[in-house]
């Protein structure tokens, strides 16, 4: 086993504004790539305009945070970035609050998250339908 592998997930959120669960894609990937070892995966979006969370989805929380974003982020004409959508600049500012990357503990080739907790793709971009995710295990 190499103590480093990677690969690209190609994930379509469409024209709305998502959180795109990827902790079974994550799983998927570690059942391979980690062979039951401990480690890191870092999960990392190569793009401007999209982010990376470790939050609770299913019960709402993923709403919540579209919410959060809309107020502390509004899609209006107040950003200085003005090409694309209106308020598209706004994205270009959601990595700065939702960073592009997260660095998650492996432990025994199982991610080691929190009983709620789930890894997903923050994406305000109307703009961009098709995202890449890199997720990179060292172990």
């Amino acid at each position: 086993m190499s103590p480093f592998t990677t690969h690209v997930l190609r994930i379509a959120t469409g024209r709305a504004e998502t959180v795109t669960d990827l902790t079974d894609a994550c799983a998927d990937f570690l059942s391979g790539a980690a062979a039951g070892r401990d480690g890191l995966l870092n999960v990392f979006v190569p793009h401007a305009t999209a982010g990376i969370a470790v939050i609770e989805t299913g019960a709402g929380s993923d709403d919540d945070l579209l919410t959060a974003l809309h107020h502390l982020l509004p899609a209006d004409d107040r950003w200085q970035h003005r090409h694309g959508s209106p308020g598209h600049g706004r994205d270009h500012v959601l990595p700065a609050l939702v960073p592009p990357h997260a660095t998650l503990p492996v432990v025994n080739g199982r991610l080691a998250l929190g009983t709620w907790q789930s890894v997903c793709l923050v994406d305000t971009n109307k703009d961009n339908p098709d995202r890449e995710v890199r997720l990179s295990f060292l172990g």
